[in-house]
């Protein structure tokens, strides 16, 4: 049974949710973020959720504010059976969630109640999880709160960075969505509340959160660092440059914690409170991201060289 939706998202990782919807509803709106300023030249560039929903032709609102009423009366006239909701950015303000005949909807990238946020993919890995997943939850006031409706489960490898299993969760995501809506359409979608004294959080990150603690066990530093990748990327201080350090892998070896010990096949090799962590990619600042060979063929790291991570 067709549907009437208005699909909230903005990032790469909506997008194969509202590329899946589209053959079986009608999509009557796509609400993203406004286009926001990148790169060195700072022009504007749309979400991705924008530039899908234009190749489908499905007409885009990107408000500043949901807080507008003159937003909630434009989609109350759209008469909406469903909103879905993934990775928006903004929480829905509930004039908003009163508005679908059959409820507000959120794809969740965590297996809820653990890791509610903004930033559920990046922390599983960070926290040394070895398991992630999707859940389709109805919305309610609350920080991802409402009852679930479907779950799918995603392992977590040792090489995950949260690029990686973003886009893996992405695909599992869609597909549960458009199984969940097929429910949801003929009513036969049962919901199951959660156990809110299991919950966990999952903040969002800034720039900060991807400082190195060496400190830590090399397990746990490999853990962060693949966790913060692509953004903010792992980062630890070098003579004075913020250099960024990608694809880590556990080595042999022992120093102080932050000490370069060389260059080894795995990478450039840095001793952690217990172990040592090679990154196979390094980046300096203003400079791409290459392999470590190539970068210290041009800025030497001699052994001894301590990195400050997080302070």
């Amino acid at each position: 049974m067709r549907q009437r939706i208005v699909f909230f998202g903005s990032p790469e990782f909506a997008v194969p949710s509202l590329q899946a919807l589209a053959p079986g509803h009608d999509l009557v709106a796509v609400v993203s973020q406004p286009d926001r300023p990148a790169g060195r030249g700072k022009h504007l560039v749309a979400p991705p959720v924008k530039t899908c929903a234009q190749a489908l032709g499905v007409p885009v609102m990107q408000p500043a504010t949901l807080k507008d009423p003159e937003i909630a009366l434009r989609l109350a006239e759209l008469e909406p059976d469903l909103f879905v909701v993934v990775a928006y950015g903004r929480i829905l303000p509930p004039a908003l969630l009163a508005i679908p005949k059959r409820g507000p909807w959120n794809v969740h990238a965590s297996l809820l109640p653990a890791l509610r946020g903004a930033a559920p993919i990046q922390w599983a890995i960070i926290r040394g999880e070895t398991r992630s997943g999707v859940c389709i939850m109805q919305m309610e006031a609350g920080l991802d709160t409402g009852p679930v409706a479907a779950c799918a489960e995603e392992g977590i490898s040792e090489d995950d960075t949260a690029g990686s299993l973003a886009a893996r969760l992405a695909q599992l995501g869609a597909r549960l969505l458009v199984d969940t809506v097929g429910r949801i359409a003929v009513g036969t979608v049962s919901l199951v509340p959660q156990d809110h004294t299991r919950a966990t959080l999952a903040p969002m990150l800034d720039k900060e959160d991807g400082r190195l603690d060496f400190a830590g066990a090399a397990a746990a530093v490999s853990a962060h660092a693949r966790g913060v990748d692509p953004w903010p990327g792992a980062s630890a201080d070098l003579d004075g440059l913020v250099m960024k350090l990608y694809r880590p892998r556990l080595v042999a070896g022992q120093g102080r914690p932050g000490e370069a010990l060389g260059l080894v096949p795995e990478g450039l090799a840095i001793a952690c409170g217990q172990g040592a962590v090679a990154f196979a990619e390094l980046q300096l600042p203003g400079r791409k991201r290459l392999a470590a060979a190539a970068v210290l063929a041009g800025h030497p790291v001699s052994p001894g060289t301590v990195l400050r991570g997080k302070v």
